[in-house]
């Protein structure tokens, strides 16, 4: 048999329990990770602690009969009566693996291999400075991975510029699209981007490897689900126009309640 839990605070008769911590902790998602620890859990408690005594003191002032907060509790229950109506309507659908398999097959070519390049690159606030590190690159008084390390602002300066490799859509336009235009051993610049200058230079140029089957499924799956979702959606606001007819006052021209306003 399970073991009570012991309370942490009574408030107003009202007990605050370590699964309280854990529910406020979940609920916070990613950033509750940092609340985990000995310290974090004590100031939720606290923050438990302050919302229980705001409670006590709401109900004791009998702040739920103003006009205010029931107009406020009518919001909100309104949109929780929304929020749920619209899950009734799409929580039940789902994907199969037949349906993910078949849009995998009519559209093989997002799944084709993409070209992938290994590039380098130097990345200077001035075209001006640019331009005089590339001239000493040609001429051979630097090389393009001693200009890198001296002079670029990226991180990659510490690997004389190389990017490592990477296919098309990874960079910012202007730098994608000269990267991918270029030849094996190609030096080309200045590229302006919102990051200043770059020298770009191609170091390795191969083909991808497809997208198989069952490493697509997931965003296939996501992707064709969202699609249902919203047809599913949108159809049965159609049915709702039909059954609760939309008047657009001021809107000209003859209204019919089989009309889909």
């Amino acid at each position: 048999m399970e073991k009570a839990q012991q309370p942490l605070a009574i408030i107003n008769n009202k007990a605050i329990y370590d699964s309280d911590i854990d529910d406020m902790i979940a609920q916070m998602g990613q950033r509750g990770q940092a609340y985990q620890s000995e310290e974090g859990r004590a100031l939720i408690l606290e923050q438990l602690i302050a919302q229980r005594l705001f409670l006590a003191d709401a109900m004791r002032n009998l702040y739920e009969r103003e006009p205010a907060f029931k107009a406020e509790l009518q919001r909100i229950k309104e949109q929780l009566l929304t929020q749920y109506a619209i899950s009734k309507t799409v929580d039940s659908i789902t994907v199969t693996d037949i349906e993910a398999r078949k849009f995998y097959d009519e559209n093989r070519d997002q799944f084709s291999a993409q070209p992938v390049v290994s590039a380098s690159h130097i990345l200077v606030d001035s075209e001006e400075k640019a331009n005089d590190i590339l001239s000493q690159i040609n001429s051979g008084a630097i090389s393009f991975e001693d200009a890198a390390r001296q002079h670029s602002s990226c991180p990659s300066a510490r690997q004389g510029g190389s990017l490592g490799e990477f296919s098309r859509g990874q960079m910012v336009p202007e730098f994608d699209q000269a990267v991918f235009d270029m030849k094996e051993g190609e030096l080309r610049g200045p590229v302006k981007t919102q990051f200043g200058y770059h020298l770009i230079r191609l170091d390795a140029r191969k083909t991808g490897e497809p997208v198989t089957f069952d490493e697509a499924a997931p965003q296939i799956k996501a992707h064709l689900l969202e699609e249902k979702r919203q047809k599913a959606y949108q159809s049965r606001v159609n049915q709702l126009k039909i059954l609760y007819p939309v008047e657009r006052p001021g809107k000209s021209g003859p209204k019919s309640p089989f009309t889909l306003v």
